[in-house]
């Protein structure tokens, strides 16, 4: 039985997968169970297929051990699974939606990672959830300190300016136990601030070793943070066709509405990763803001456009050099001037 062109999709789970095909020489729907141990013992016994499976928990991982057995593997976002399960939700459903969506050409797959670059996302993942928790500590204690007339001023360095003479003051008013619980808890945020730093610091150690970081961080708002972040989500840059395309994967492109012919344009569409894209606008918006040199053209766009928009289109810019870099394998040229071939 030759099924080089057997489509197969499959609803991963912790214990059972459900996998969905079709013979290719009797046309019989298929639906069957494996448990874990099972699964890849299962591949291993067929010819290359295509494979479809939901980006979500373990999709990287099961797609790198597929792709070494030579099989094809498409990861489909979730987003766009959800319109093809019919009926009721459960593991068969999903796996046949998963086997339709793989095969709709307008839908954009997911890159498949390396452990490397995965391992790297792994540390922004980290640090972005210790970021989060530092923030949340430095408003607890801003507003406990309200309650008793200290108003610090917002962010980080605000409160470390203040909280010693607060504290001070504080210390002749209310109880040393609860002087001590918010000296530790500031002692606490000082300690997650350490290990934000220890992250970063091996980001950096990372970006040392690889090329493709080095490449893309000389340019303008791209940061430690952008080039790793960049790199580690691409996965490889040939996937997408274009820097437009890779722009608008990260939803740095405006939303479209209209009908009978006529085309309406929203703000950005918001689609793809929200951290990457994230990174790219504050970079864009410190290049755009603070740089001793911006580039010409984002001052000519900044006179004529509000600032927000400017910094978007800037963004946007970021993301297509980023993917040029990397696609062609060049270095930052600040006065290249694209010319189509």
């Amino acid at each position: 039985m030759n099924d080089s062109k057997t489509v197969v999709g499959i609803d991963i789970a912790k214990r059972v997968f459900q996998l969905h095909w079709i013979d290719q020489e009797t046309g019989e729907i298929m639906s069957l169970q494996l448990k874990r141990e099972k699964f890849l013992e299962h591949f291993a016994n067929r010819v290359t297929c295509l494979i479809g499976m939901e980006a979500c928990g373990s999709s990287q991982h099961w797609a790198r051990k597929l792709t070494a057995m030579g099989h094809h593997v498409k990861l489909i976002p979730a987003k766009a699974v959800r319109p093809f399960v019919g009926g009721n939700k459960n593991d068969a459903h999903d796996a046949r939606a998963i086997w339709i969506a793989v095969q709709q050409p307008t839908i954009k797959a997911v890159a498949v990672k390396s452990e490397e670059q995965q391992a790297i996302l792994a540390l922004h993942r980290m640090r972005q959830q210790l970021v989060k928790f530092r923030t949340a500590q430095i408003n607890g204690l801003r507003g406990l300190l309200t309650e008793y007339g200290e108003v610090m001023p917002k962010g980080k360095k605000g409160v470390e300016k203040g909280i010693t003479e607060a504290l001070q003051r504080l210390s002749d008013r209310l109880p040393a136990m609860v002087i001590d619980t918010l000296r530790e808890q500031w002692r606490r945020i000082g300690q997650v601030e350490g290990q934000i730093g220890e992250i970063e610091r091996r980001l950096k150690a990372w970006q040392k070793e690889d090329l493709a970081c080095q490449r893309i961080a000389k340019i303008p708002g791209v940061g430690l943070l952008t080039a790793t972040a960049a790199v580690a989500t691409m996965g490889d840059a040939r996937v997408f066709k274009s820097g437009r395309e890779f722009a608008a994967w990260l939803g740095l492109v405006p939303r479209q509405t209209g009908t009978g012919g006529r085309i309406k344009l929203l703000g950005i569409s918001k689609r793809g990763d929200t951290y990457l894209r994230t990174m790219l606008i504050h970079g864009a918006r410190a290049a755009l803001t603070k740089a001793k040199d911006p580039l010409p053209w984002a001052i000519a766009l900044r006179q004529r456009r509000p600032l927000n928009v400017a910094i978007v289109a800037m963004a946007n810019k970021m993301a297509r050099t980023i993917w040029a870099l990397l696609a062609y394998g060049r270095t930052y040229q600040k006065e290249f001037v694209s010319r189509p071939v």
